[in-house]
């Protein structure tokens, strides 16, 4: 019944199928008829042996060559039809558009996790190699447009979940642009309208999973954007500042506190991670960490116990990616080892096979405040435990930020580096991409 029914549409009055595929079944019968009458021509018994020319070949020949000409004219215009909905959503031809989307989904199974801004510039970079991409997100944001809709609303701060979203849609086009419009005055100054979108289509269907499913469609996404955890968490940190400990909540709050992170946790402490992250990390190919805020964009999501067991568990290829620059209030002073012992003391030793660190210190563009991230001095006992791959990673206009295009052939590279043979269990490369 089911079959019927579909069938029944296509040949429905106003679709313009019909005609084409009459056409196309005039064309097979002109091109069949051609063949056949070719053929009997060419091995009938006088042209055979020699005794006559085949008179009627010219007709038969100029029935075969309309026939095939028709058939690829109806072709042309039945795919025309069938693609018509679906153009609207792709730029470019399509020829382009298929092998794009061919090229992509034939792509490694990458997994990317952090928030901010550094997850973003990942997402950019990889999905033009793949678009088999998991965004695993952190939900501990309390500042901004998403502290003021989780306090009104009681919804996880979607904000990164945003950013994250507009990364692996079209960057040109209109619906991404209106995903990331802040409003700059008024009840809603301050607020950005995916923020408002996802918090909205939360309320619609009832869950954030489905509102970020939803939301993927709307924006054709090359990827997937799932949170760390659905659980309702609050940053807390350990602040020595002015020779004081001093406990501070609430992510925002840590930023604002000058002084040196002791310890960073998660209230409550044992947070259900989200099923779909957990999945995604065990069965990926690649998982990538960072780059972000250590301490409030990376961490949130590896203290939440099932995404620190799922990548401890994963035989997936796992990368750490180091900050560019070293981040007031977070970082101060931190050099690649600094971050990888940081790292090391909240997910143990020995969980990423690979780290990839900037080895690019343009003064060009970077003001008075940056601080680039320094290497690991040598001899550092990290480099006895873990391959590190030094890149020019810089974007050249913002260069305390990552590169998309950088990156992402740096981790595409390295990835294919340390699956090859090596001489020598730990290496460090210094290369430029």
């Amino acid at each position: 019944m089911r079959v019927t029914r579909a069938l029944s549409k296509w040949i429905m009055p106003g679709i313009g199928l019909k005609r084409w595929i009459g056409l196309l079944l005039t064309g097979v019968a002109f091109t069949s008829i051609g063949l056949a009458f070719a053929i009997v021509e060419l091995l009938t018994p006088q042209v055979l042996a020699g005794q006559s020319l085949p008179i009627a070949l010219p007709g038969a020949i100029v029935l075969l060559v309309g026939g095939l000409a028709v058939v690829m004219l109806s072709i042309i215009r039945l795919l025309r039809v069938v693609l018509a909905p679906y153009r609207r959503l792709q730029n470019g031809s399509v020829i382009d558009v298929v092998y794009a989307h061919s090229k992509r989904h034939k792509g490694a199974h990458i997994v990317a996790i952090g928030g901010g801004t550094g997850l973003p510039a990942v997402l950019r970079g990889l999905k033009a190699h793949t678009s088999n991409l998991t965004a695993v997100v952190t939900v501990a944001d309390d500042g901004g447009s998403s502290g003021r809709l989780r306090r009104d609303l009681g919804v996880l701060p979607p904000g990164d979940l945003r950013n994250n979203i507009a990364a692996l849609a079209d960057d040109e086009s209109l619906m991404t642009r209106l995903f990331q419009y802040r409003f700059d005055h008024g009840d809603l100054g301050g607020h950005a309208f995916g923020n408002l979108f996802i918090s909205a289509l939360s309320g619609v269907t009832g869950s954030l999973e489905t509102a970020l499913i939803e939301t993927g469609r709307v924006l054709n996404i090359q990827g997937r954007v799932f949170p760390a955890t659905l659980d309702d968490i609050t940053l807390v940190a350990t602040i020595r500042a002015n020779g004081e400990m001093q406990t501070v909540r609430g992510e925002s709050r840590i930023t604002q506190t000058r002084g040196t992170i002791e310890t960073i946790t998660l209230a409550p402490p044992h947070a259900q991670a989200y099923v779909g992250s957990v999945k995604a990390i065990e069965s990926a190919d690649i998982v990538v960490v960072g780059p972000g805020s250590l301490f409030t964009s990376l961490l949130p999501n590896i203290l939440v116990d099932g995404i620190r067991d799922a990548l401890r568990a994963t035989p997936a290829l796992k990368i750490y990616v180091v900050n560019i620059a070293t981040q007031p209030g977070e970082t101060e002073n931190y050099n690649v080892a600094d971050h990888i012992l940081t790292l090391e003391r909240y997910i143990g030793r020995g969980v990423f096979q690979l780290i990839l660190a900037n080895n690019h210190y343009p003064t060009e563009n970077a003001g008075v405040n940056t601080r680039y991230v320094q290497p690991a001095p040598e001899g550092h006992e990290i480099l006895q435990r873990y391959t590190v791959h030094y890149h020019d990673l810089v974007d050249a206009e913002r260069p305390w930020r990552h590169d998309p295009r950088k990156l992402a052939n740096a981790i595409l590279s390295a990835a294919d580096v340390i699956h090859k043979p090596v001489s020598h269990q730990t290496k460090v490369l210094h290369a430029s991409v």
